[in-house]
C-alpha cells in the first residue's frame, strides 16, 4: 500500500513523523457509456457554453462565480498566496472526550504509520488516547485543502479521521419532525423488548453489499450468454401496509423475532465471485 501523504503529528512540543494511508476502499462497479449500434465507447469533451467549441487543456483556467454569470480567475500564484501554517503537519489543537462529538462530524478515516524514529512517541500518543477515551482535534492540509480531523486510537494503530466543519452540517432543527409526542407505556415496553430480541454484538462481516453482488450475477449471466437479454425473474410484491394499530404491529414483529433471526447474506456468490475474492 502506498502512502498518500507524509508529515508529522504535532501536539505541544512533541513531533511524530508519520505516513498517511487510506483506511477504506470503494468497490463500485465502473461502467462506460457506449454507442448502442456498435458498442463504441463514448468520450467526454470539454466544450465551452458560449459557442459549443471544444477547449484544449492549455486554454482552461479556474474561475470563481462571485455573481450569476460573473467570474474571477484564480491562478496558481493566487492559491500559493493562501498561507496555511500546518502544511505538512497534523497539528493537534485540543484533546476532547470522544463521546462528546456527534458522529456526523466524522466522515473519512486514514491509518497513520510511524516513520523512522517515531515509534516511541507514536505508542505514547496512541496509548494515552486509548486510556483517556479522548480524541485529538487537529487541522491538516492534504492536496492544497485544509481539513478538520480527529486523531483516534484504534487497536495498535492511530487513525486520522477527517471531519466536517460545523458550518458544513445541515441544521436538523429545520426538519418537520415531531419533537414532543406522548407514547403509551405498553408500546414503549414492547418496542424495547423487540430491540432486545434483535440485539447482538457488532459484526461488520455480517453485512454485505447485496445490490453489488446481485448486479455482478446479472453481468456474469450476460457475459456467458454473449450479451443476450436475460429473462427477468418475477419479483415478489409486498402488499402495502398501514400502521393503524401500533401494538398489533409490534406483537407481530416480536413473534417473528422469537421464531429465529433471518440470515442476511444477500445474493449468493457465484463461483467466479468466490475466485475473485480468494485472489
Amino acid at each position: 500500500m502506498r502512502a498518500i501523504w507524509k508529515g508529522n503529528i504535532s501536539f505541544g512540543l512533541v513531533n511524530i513523523p508519520i505516513a498517511l494511508y487510506p483506511a477504506t476502499r470503494r468497490e463500485e462497479l465502473k461502467f462506460r457509456l457506449l454507442r448502442e449500434k456498435d458498442l463504441s465507447p463514448v468520450n467526454y469533451k470539454r466544450v465551452a457554453e458560449k459557442d459549443g467549441k471544444e477547449v484544449p487543456w492549455d486554454q482552461i483556467v479556474k474561475g470563481y462565480e462571485y455573481e450569476k454569470g460573473k467570474f474571477v480567475v484564480l491562478k496558481e500564484k493566487d492559491f500559493d498566496r493562501v498561507d496555511l501554517e500546518a502544511t505538512q503537519t497534523v497539528d493537534i489543537q485540543d484533546f476532547v472526550e470522544l463521546n462528546e462529538i456527534d458522529p456526523k462530524f466524522f466522515y473519512k478515516p486514514y491509518y497513520l504509520e510511524p516513520q523512522k524514529g517515531g515509534d516511541k512517541a507514536y505508542v505514547l500518543l496512541r496509548d494515552a488516547l486509548a486510556d483517556s477515551g479522548k480524541v485529538g482535534i487537529a487541522k491538516v492540509v492534504i492536496k492544497t485543502r485544509q481539513y478538520l480531523a480527529g486523531v483516534k486510537a484504534q487497536g495498535h494503530a492511530l487513525v486520522l479521521e477527517l471531519m466536517h466543519f460545523a458550518k458544513e452540517l445541515a441544521d436538523a432543527e429545520k426538519l418537520n419532525v415531531p419533537k414532543k409526542l406522548t407514547v403509551g407505556k405498553r408500546e414503549m415496553d414492547m418496542a424495547k423488548t423487540l430491540l432486545n430480541s434483535m440485539s447482538g454484538k457488532w459484526d461488520p462481516e455480517k453485512y454485505r453489499d447485496d445490490y453489488r453482488e446481485a448486479l455482478m450475477e446479472v453481468i456474469e449471466e450476460k457475459v456467458e450468454s454473449g450479451g443476450k437479454e436475460i429473462e427477468e425473474k418475477p419479483k415478489e410484491k409486498k402488499p402495502p401496509t398501514k400502521v393503524i394499530d401500533l401494538v398489533a404491529v409490534l406483537q407481530e414483529s416480536l413473534a417473528k423475532s422469537k421464531g429465529g433471526k433471518k440470515k442476511k447474506g444477500g445474493a449468493r456468490h457465484t463461483a467466479k465471485q468466490e475466485a475473485k475474492e480468494a485472489a
